[in-house]
């Protein structure tokens, strides 16, 4: 089945070149030799990248592999101004980058709703016959041309804006944690890799208050090499206040997979490790006291909290525990 979550398109880009200025010069009767009134090319239209809340994939451009803006108009006689090239607006979701494709230098980056960016702008236009008479140059038979277009092939690449990043091996239960605290409703399976694409969740909190969280596909060992599904999807945590670390009560060994975890961050972004961190041991109906402490005592390093979907055990107190790290 082909996803509807797309967080990568790459095309060709080109802006409106300017139109060129008048050569003219006044012609009325009775006023045979007037003096120039050329007028002025109007500007080549603007390729924009516009914030737009209410999208959070890139699916819309994919098949968009050529944009052109509108080339400005010509100046005309009596000083009359050329039409402006009509500006093309991409709407794209918060946390959108635009690249060069050939450098890989990033252009600009959309993060609020409603935000406008130039990515590419149009040429002025040319200036008409009538700006150059002067005392010595009373009928100027030449005028300036538009200025050219800009055309890139560029790349968009989204990173979702999300509070808490959700970070763990396949079938850790990220995904049955996100739709049992939010009302998300991400796929749920008993294999591995059930999550293929990233999924947001807003998570109620006291009193009105709320946070976002996103769940990624489980990283494994090597995913820095490419196995699995690699570190394509890491990008999305990038932004994330806080990383909350899933590891699963009946793992064999749950220091070593946190472990694991923390190296796969490392090779990917190393940036990624001086955020807040919580591990959460999901699935620990399974656990009794007994075994809780001596989980327990073989993190005593480490921050950790136990939870579990099924039963609600340990969610509100994980829910209190982000949010004091978020404030």
């Amino acid at each position: 089945m082909t996803s509807n979550f797309i967080d990568y398109v790459k095309f060709f880009a080109k802006s409106g070149a300017g139109g060129a200025g008048s050569v003219h010069f006044r012609r009325e009767k009775h006023v045979p030799l007037g003096g120039p009134d050329g007028g002025d090319g109007g500007r080549g239209g603007h390729i924009i990248l516009k914030g737009n809340g209410q999208r959070w994939t890139l699916l819309h451009l994919k098949y968009r592999k050529h944009i052109r803006a509108d080339n400005g108009g010509d100046g005309g006689s009596q000083n009359r101004f050329g039409i402006n090239g009509s500006d093309i607006i991409l709407d794209v979701p918060l946390g959108t980058i635009a690249r060069d494709a050939e450098t890989g230098k990033k252009l600009l980056e959309i993060l609020v709703h409603g935000e406008k960016k130039i990515l590419l702008t149009g040429g002025r236009g040319g200036r008409g016959n009538s700006h150059y008479k002067t005392a010595t140059n009373q009928a100027p038979a030449y005028a300036q041309s538009g200025e050219e277009a800009v055309e890139k092939v560029l790349i968009l690449e989204l990173k979702l804006l999300a509070d808490v990043g959700l970070v763990g091996l396949p079938n850790a239960g990220k995904s049955t944690l996100l739709g049992a605290i939010s009302a998300a409703k991400p796929a749920i399976a008993a294999y591995p890799f059930t999550t293929l694409t990233p999924n947001l969740g807003v998570v109620a909190y006291r009193e009105d208050q709320s946070f976002v969280m996103a769940d990624i596909p489980g990283i494994i060992e090597g995913a820095a090499k490419g196995k699995g599904l690699g570190t394509r999807f890491l990008r999305h945590i990038e932004r994330n206040s806080i990383l909350l670390f899933l590891v699963p009560a009946d793992a064999d060994d749950i220091l070593k997979e946190y472990s694991i975890l923390l190296k796969e961050l490392k090779k990917y972004n190393s940036e990624l490790l001086d955020k807040e961190r919580v591990l959460a041991i999901s699935k620990s109906d399974l656990l009794d006291d007994e075994l809780k402490t001596e989980i327990s005592a073989t993190l005593a390093k480490v921050p950790h909290t136990y939870i579990s979907s099924w039963t609600g055990q340990g969610l509100l107190a994980l829910k209190d525990l982000i949010w004091r790290h978020l404030n």
